[in-house]
């Protein structure tokens, strides 16, 4: 009887333990992120430089202002004495100062110190360049303007002349173009000042058509101007 209620107990003991279940492992909760906000960069401010605040009064009773630092370029205005302008710029020598022309708001001249009187610092005016002379008009004509003559009075010349105006000095380069093809060779045209000069050429035809002849400028500023002719014939 005794042996019995040892291993009933024993029994119950082993059923016990199983029917034991391994413990649930328990959750770790992770850190919540850490949240970092994106720098917030300033641009850099880059002064603007001041312009030195320069003013001159024309002198003389009446002063020539120019497309560039000396005589030699083209005139813009004149300036009556006791008038005042804007300086914005010098040449390297400060033999001349770089204006806005009192006659118009939105234009700029040249004009020499020695006939004007500044105020204000005009070591910090910066150094302006020279502009470049250009080719501001071209007249190009033709003589006869039309021909009609006989079929038979072939080859007829025609004269062609052309005025080119500049605004400064500079060498000028060029050549002559036919509606036949033909063209000359380059020529050389040398400006010592702002001014006009003349070109003169003529050219043979030797049937009835439709012509025209260019001046073709190829220097300082490259250009093309026409002039036509029509050439007609009578049996």
């Amino acid at each position: 009887m005794k042996h019995h209620v040892l291993l009933t107990g024993l029994l119950s003991i082993l059923l016990a333990a199983c029917n034991l279940t391994a413990p649930k492992p328990t959750a770790t909760p992770f850190p919540p992120p850490t949240v970092t906000s994106s720098p917030v960069f300033t641009p850099t401010t880059i002064p603007t430089p001041t312009l030195a605040n320069v003013t001159l009064t024309i002198k003389d009773t009446l002063v020539n202002c120019r497309f560039g630092p000396g005589v030699g370029y083209a005139l813009i205005n004149e300036i009556r004495q006791g008038v005042s302008a804007r300086v914005i710029g010098r040449d390297e020598l400060s033999a001349w100062w770089y204006i806005r022309d009192p006659g118009n708001p939105n234009g700029t001249c040249w004009v020499s110190a020695g006939v004007t009187e500044t105020q204000g610092a005009v070591d910090q005016l910066p150094v302006v360049n020279a502009p470049i002379p250009e080719v501001t008009d071209v007249r190009l004509r033709v003589e006869p303007t039309r021909i009609v003559v006989n079929c038979s009075q072939f080859p007829q010349t025609v004269f062609f002349e052309a005025e080119v105006t500049v605004n400064g000095p500079t060498y000028m380069t060029w050549r002559w173009e036919a509606s036949t093809g033909v063209s000359s060779t380059e020529g050389l045209l040398v400006f010592e000042e702002a001014g006009k000069k003349v070109l003169n050429d003529y050219y043979q035809i030797a049937a009835p058509n439709e012509y025209w002849i260019q001046l073709h400028i190829l220097t300082p500023t490259e250009s093309i101007t026409q002039v036509a002719f029509p050439v007609s014939c009578t049996p």
